[in-house]
């Protein structure tokens, strides 16, 4: 269990506060919904989430399972796509993973499938579009 703390400031502000470490987060709502668009808002923080996760988890398996697979360097890109009907929600998360050099042709599938089953990914609605696509330079 992990406690956070939020503290809503005024003008679609918020103060996130992560209880173990103390380390902060802001939020803004986003410009088409009455806000300033000046931070991360919070349907941004779950594109963020996903791909952090996403990364997070092929490190943690790679190393567990010793695949020889240094995830050091790898980096995200995530579109996050907002649907207005029947409400507004998130309905596209697009993420795009470049991987460093050096990732083994024979670890790449185990890779692609730990990818696809992070722990944000599973706690999505499955309405939510999740397409990905993981590159790798050689």
């Amino acid at each position: 269990m992990v406690e956070m703390s939020i503290v809503y400031q005024g003008e679609k502000h918020c103060e996130l506060t992560h209880g173990p470490s103390g380390s902060k987060v802001e939020t803004d709502a986003p410009r088409d919904n009455m806000g300033r668009g000046e931070r991360f808002s919070p349907t941004d923080l779950m594109g963020a989430a996903l791909a952090s996760c996403v990364l997070t988890t092929m490190a943690i398996v790679a190393e567990r399972e010793d695949l020889k697979a240094n995830m050091t360097g790898a980096t995200a890109k995530i579109i996050k796509e907002m649907v207005t009907t029947p409400h507004r929600k998130i309905g596209k998360l697009s993420l795009e993973i470049h991987m460093p050099k050096g990732i083994p042709q024979n670890v790449r599938d185990r890779l692609h499938k730990i990818a696809d089953h992070c722990p944000v990914k599973r706690s999505l609605n499955p309405e939510v579009e999740t397409p990905m696509q993981i590159i790798y330079p050689d």
